[in-house]
Parts: C-alpha cells; structure tokens; sequence
C-alpha cells in the first residue's frame, strides 16, 4: 500500500511468500505476513487485525522494510553477540533452582530472582537482568509452587529400599486366586481444606467456614488390579473402623483365597484387637504388609484420596456433615463405576 511499504512486482512477493512457507522462526513469520499483507494492499488497521498485532507493530515492520528491505525484517537481536541463555547457563539454573539458597551459602531458604541472578553470575560469569531470568525460568519450565512436607524415614536406604522391593514383587507375582489393595485412612472435615483456584484480576475468593468443626473418618483400600476403591465410614479413627474395612474386604473378595494389604505404620494397624482378629478363620486370609515408617508416596491409594479432596472436599461449600458426606460418597461411586466402565 503506497505510503505505507513501496509498491512490490509479483516476484518480490512470491519470494516473500516462500520465504514465509520456510520460515521456522514464529516472529519472523508474523514480520513476513505484516509485509505480505501491505503488499497486497492492505490497510493498515485490516492487517493488524489479520495477523493480530496492534497498529503500532504495523507501522514499525513497515519503516524497517522501507530502510533495509527484507533484511530489516530479521530479528536484530543477532547483532548482540554471543547469547547468554546458552544451554549451560539453563542447565546450571536448573540444577540451582531445584536445590536451596542455603545450599550456596545465602542465609535465606527460598529463591528469588534477584538471588539467582547473583548466583549465576558466582557460577557462571553470566549477568543478566532479572527480566532476562524470568525468561530463563520459564525455558526451563520452572514454576512457583508450594513445598511437600515430608519426613524422613528412619529406617537405612538399604532396608527401606529391600522393603519397597519386597511389596512389588508381591503385586507383580500375585496368583490369581489372591488380591493385593493399598489401604489407608483420610478425614473428612465439614470445615473446608483451602485449596489453589483460578481467580480473575483484583478478584480473592472467600470460602465461608461454618465455625465448629465436625469430622468423619474413611478406611479405604485401593485394588492393586482393578483400582477400585472399597471403603467404610466411622465417627473415630480407631482400630475399629480399621477391622470394620477388614471384613468388608474379606466379604468383597469372597472367593480370594489371600488378601494381601499394604498399609503405613499408623498405630491402629497393629493393636492387641487387630492381632487377635486376625488369628480368627476369616482374619487367617488377611495378611498385612507394612510400608518403611514416613513413605506415603508410595501407598497408591494417597492419590485416590487427593483425588477426593480436589473434587469434593477443598473449598467446599456445604453448612451440614450430611450432604458433603453425601458427595462423598457419591464421587466415590462415581469413580468406582468409572475405572469398571473402562476395564470392561
């Protein structure tokens, strides 16, 4: 469009248009179809909204086509010499970032972008801006989130990992007449757990409590097979509501022959009455395998309880136990019939 770009002869833009096709580098593209566009007598205004870039870019790739041709349309970035954000100095971030400050001698236990920059440039000899690091997080995909509190398992590596072993070759090797499932215990508060959302700018959601708390406890097992879900309800978290989950179990798996359990070391797994429950006929199928003290990622079922938190119980909004128990319930069903459907 004259005024704009000068006028182009059809091969200067069929040339454009190749040059496009084989064009890898997204900004360049964009660049290319703004001129194309022009060329082909385009307004300004149309072609911002064409290639959704505001007027503003418009007008500045046209100067530079105008000054330097199709030269003023590559990125002039590669005139600043040697890039900073080479595959070593993303490389030593990553490493720097997924361990502590204190680690390099800061006497601060969370990072900042401000304290990255001054370690890389220790390490590396590189300086860059801290918007120049924000860039460089985001290449190598780090993110701001919040810590697992974890704690340590007491036992040795070699025992724990001997341990961890032992349970896995059990699942992998299980006879057909037996059934393994990962068991464990979560609360349900009818005060709501805050959990992350999306919110819209200026925007903090409220999540309204009811003030007195009132619990309920689930024992579930996780089938290691099947992944379904079998579950009991009580009022108290004691070795009760653990034998009650037992005997649904031995009932479920009428036909097994063992059914083995994977359960963490909590204190009402190993009581006088489960010991002598399980010295009974029904109780002579149950065999319980007990995880290292302090390793929950590795009972499967933790994820189906996270699961349950994050559709039903974080920020929820019920005032009564009755209908979040409710839900409860329901989701867990609705799992259930879900993990049947896809298995059949």
């Amino acid at each position: 469009m004259e005024g704009i770009i000068p006028a182009l002869r059809c091969s200067a833009k069929d040339r454009l248009c190749r040059r496009l096709r084989k064009c890898r580098d997204g900004k360049l593209r964009t660049r290319y179809l703004v001129v194309i566009n022009l060329a082909n007598g385009r307004s300004a205004e149309h072609t911002a909204a064409a290639v959704q870039v505001s007027r503003s870019t418009v007008y500045r790739i046209a100067r530079r086509f105008r000054e330097a041709g199709e030269a003023g349309l590559i990125d002039r970035r590669e005139e600043n010499g040697e890039r900073k954000l080479d595959e070593q100095y993303l490389q030593t971030l990553y490493e720097i970032v997924a361990s502590s400050p204190e680690q390099y001698g800061w006497p601060r236990p969370t990072w900042t972008r401000e304290l990255l920059v001054r370690t890389l440039r220790t390490l590396t000899g590189v300086h860059v801006h801290v918007a120049t690091m924000s860039r460089a997080l985001g290449v190598i995909g780090a993110r701001r989130g919040r810590p697992k509190p974890t704690v340590a398992c007491p036992w040795s590596k070699a025992a724990k990992n001997r341990r961890l072993r032992e349970i896995r070759q059990l699942i992998d090797t299980l006879p057909d007449d037996e059934v393994a499932v990962y068991e464990d215990e979560v609360d349900i508060h009818l005060n709501p757990k805050i959990g992350l959302d999306w919110m819209v700018p200026g925007q903090q959601k409220q999540v309204r409590t009811p003030g007195q708390n009132q619990k309920r406890y689930l024992a579930g097992a996780l089938d290691a097979r099947t992944g379904e879900l079998i579950w009991v309800e009580g009022q108290r978290k004691t070795s009760l509501l653990f034998l009650l989950l037992l005997w649904k179990l031995t009932q479920h798996y009428a036909q097994a022959r063992i059914i083995h359990v994977v359960l963490d070391n909590y204190s009402i797994h190993s009581t006088q009455q489960v010991a002598v429950s399980l010295e009974t006929e029904q109780g002579r199928r149950l065999r319980l395998h007990f995880l290292p003290p302090y390793c929950p990622d590795h009972n499967r079922i933790e994820r189906g309880w996270e699961d349950l938190h994050a559709n039903v119980t974080r920020n929820h909004t019920c005032r009564e136990l009755p209908p979040l128990m409710r839900r409860v319930r329901g989701y867990l069903r609705r799992r259930n019939r879900r993990r049947h459907n896809s298995a059949a």
